[in-house]
Order: C-alpha cells, then sequence, then structure tokens
C-alpha cells in the first residue's frame, strides 16, 4: 500500500526555507498546548540521557497512583540505608537530606522531588512503592508507553546515570503537556519557589521561574553527556507553550537559550482558523467503491502561524491508497498533515463523512487498471 498526501490551499505555499529561529542546544521542541502546533524542532527524536528530568516521569506515576486511590498525599515512606546513602546527604548530589530510618509524608516528599530535584526523595518513593528502584524503573517504562511515550526508557527515578535511561525532547514535551492537562491540583507544585526540610531551604532549581515572564515550571537536569537540558512551560497573553531543550554548556547557556526560545514562540506566533467546525476538508476516491467520501475534523482545526512569514503554511491530505470500499461513516482514514517550511507542524485525524460501498463490477475493474497503472509507474 502507498501512502498518498494531497496538497490543499491553505494560505499558500512558500518555498522551503531554514527554521525561523535557531538554538545552541543540541536537541530541543516546542508546542503551543492548547492546538498542539510544533513551533521549534531539532533533533527532537535523538535519545539522550535524560537526568534529572527523568523525575517529571517518576512523579507521573505517583500523580496517577494518587488519582486512582493507590495512594494520598498522608502516605508515610520510610527512608532506607540505601536511599540515603545513594541519593542523600552522603551521595553530594542533589537531596533534601532526609535522615536516614525517619518516615517523611508523600507531600513532602512530592515538594522535596520537584522543588529540590531530591534524589533520595526519588528513592524513597521507588522502594515504597515497587519494593525496589528497579522494579519502580519498571512502571516509569510501562507507564510512559501507556501515555503515549514512544521511545524513552527509564532505568531508575531518580535520572542519575544509569546505562538503561533514555528520553527524547519530542516525549519529554509530550510528557510535561500530559502532567499539565491531567493533574492541575499537582502541577502547582512546579512553582513554588522554595521548599524546606530537616531545616535546610532551598530554593527551586529552575533559574525562569525568577524572571517574571510566564514561566511557571517544569524542570532541569544535568549529565556529563548530554550537557545542560531542561523542560519548561510559559504561560503568558492567553497562550501555553511546553519546551525541552538538551546539549548545552553551561547553567547561564542553557536559562538563556530556554528563556529567549520560550519569548519567541510567544511573540512570533498568531492563531489562525484553518477549517471551521463541520467544515469539509476534502474528498477522497475510494477503490471500488459507487461514490468518493467527504472527510471532516471532529471539531474546528486552529493552528499557529509565523507573523512574519504566514505564506509558508501548506497541508496536506495524507491517507494509505488505495482507500477501499467499503467505508463506513465515522471512521478515522486519513490525517490531515500541516507544514511550516519543512516543519511538520500539525497532525489532525479525519473521518469519513459518509458510508461508501462497493459499486457495480464495472467500476471496480476500472479502479483495478488505475491501481496497476500506480504501481507500475
Amino acid at each position: 500500500m502507498l501512502v498518498f498526501s494531497l496538497v490543499l490551499s491553505v494560505l499558500g505555499a512558500a518555498p522551503s526555507r531554514a527554521q525561523l529561529f535557531e538554538t545552541r542546544a543540541a536537541q530541543a521542541y516546542m508546542i503551543d498546548a492548547d492546538t498542539g502546533t510544533v513551533l521549534f524542532s531539532k533533533n527532537e527524536d535523538e535519545l539522550v540521557p535524560p537526568a534529572s528530568l527523568a523525575k517529571l516521569m517518576t512523579m507521573e506515576v505517583v500523580f496517577h497512583a494518587i488519582s486512582t486511590g493507590r495512594l494520598s498525599l498522608d502516605d508515610t515512606f520510610q527512608v532506607s540505608e540505601n536511599a540515603w546513602r545513594t541519593g542523600g546527604a552522603a551521595s553530594r548530589t542533589s537531596t533534601m537530606f532526609a535522615e536516614l530510618n525517619s518516615s517523611i509524608r508523600l507531600e513532602d516528599l512530592i515538594q522535596g522531588v520537584i522543588v529540590q530535584s531530591a534524589n533520595d526523595g526519588c528513592i524513597i518513593i521507588a522502594e515504597g512503592m515497587a519494593g525496589s528502584e528497579e522494579n519502580f524503573a519498571r512502571l516509569m517504562t510501562e507507564r510512559a508507553r501507556e501515555i503515549g511515550l514512544t521511545r524513552s526508557v527509564f532505568g531508575n527515578s531518580s535520572g542519575l546515570p544509569h546505562p538503561d535511561s533514555q528520553v527524547s525532547m519530542k516525549d519529554l514535551v509530550k510528557l510535561a503537556r500530559h502532567i499539565h492537562a491531567t493533574y492541575p491540583e499537582f502541577y502547582r507544585y512546579y512553582s513554588q519557589p522554595d521548599f524546606t526540610w530537616n531545616n535546610i531551604r532551598q530554593r527551586n532549581r529552575n533559574p525562569l521561574l525568577g524572571l517574571d515572564i510566564g514561566v511557571d515550571g517544569m524542570k532541569t537536569g544535568f549529565t556529563e553527556d548530554s550537557g545542560y537540558g531542561i523542560v519548561a512551560s510559559i504561560n503568558r497573553d492567553g497562550r501555553r507553550l511546553f519546551m525541552a531543550m538538551s546539549g548545552l554548556s553551561t547553567k547561564r547557556e542553557r536559562a538563556e537559550e530556554a528563556r529567549k526560545m520560550l519569548e519567541w514562540g510567544v511573540r512570533a506566533f498568531e492563531s489562525r482558523t484553518l477549517f471551521a467546525e463541520d467544515e469539509i476538508i476534502g474528498e477522497l476516491s475510494v477503490y471500488g467503491g459507487d461514490d468518493g467520501v467527504v472527510v471532516k475534523a471532529d471539531g474546528p482545526i486552529d493552528i499557529l502561524v509565523p507573523i512574519t512569514n504566514p505564506d509558508r503554511l501548506t497541508a496536506r491530505i495524507s491517507y494509505r491508497w488505495p482507500l477501499r470500499a467499503p467505508v463506513e461513516a465515522g471512521s478515522e482514514i486519513a490525517v490531515l498533515k500541516v507544514y511550516i517550511g519543512e516543519l511538520l507542524s500539525q497532525e489532525t485525524p479525519l473521518y469519513a463523512e459518509n458510508s461508501v460501498t462497493k459499486g457495480p463490477l464495472h467500476t471496480q475493474a476500472l479502479d483495478a487498471l488505475i491501481e496497476l497503472a500506480q504501481f507500475w509507474r
């Protein structure tokens, strides 16, 4: 079977050019939360060590367990010697300074992990929920697949160096967007400015929170292999963006590159409606059918377009050819792919508006000849 694309005239079709924004990050990805528009991508599927960005997945597992009733914020977890040595004060890594053999409420552990990037907090949670970090890491990867993270693998709960751990920027943005949409009652922790535990006050490690530009989360990380990375979200002027980047050389470069990309994303795009609700997007021929099929989306299709170059936008209906009869009304049969220049910026499922039954034999025979001609082209 072949994948066919039907090019639509939307806002014009300018020649492809370079991306509208440049960054020093080795990998980066940014989307608009409401429309799903991809605003920037650079090596977004490349796998890198997650460092502390893995803690986003750790918290998703925790939030999911709370939302399903398996855990509550008042549950307590014991601090094992392994958690204390591997991620606590003795480890000389980011820690909430949990005391050996003490018991800590889950809500405090959550704040320790999110605000202080506490490795001991992650291990305490992992051991308390799954018996060991290894078991918890399997839960993380399984849950990642359930929510649509296609490539990322987690070897532990903290993001400390592990040979199995790898993530992509696309997966991290998808994870951040999922956490914000699914757990609004817990997302607030990501903008918490500081947290005190064991009489030690630590400020949130996200350098963008104090810039007063609308950033309200989420996480930073660093490894020798992948450099400095960040996952961030900005909410300004009625628009929310999610961004992930990695491969920066210094903390300062990470903060500056992230700030520039987020502010560019807010300022350089405007919202356009490509197709109104219930508007016909196209009509496709049906192999062996008695008629063609009209396709529509399940709602309006909105997208962000560059303010300075709106004519860069093109759209294609992509579908498996030949589309064979019968076709049932309401079935998903195609995808609308919208490009900004060469960047695939948005994909929207398209559904059959009408049913198509098999046509008479002479129609099926003619379609067979057309298919054969396409095959031998």
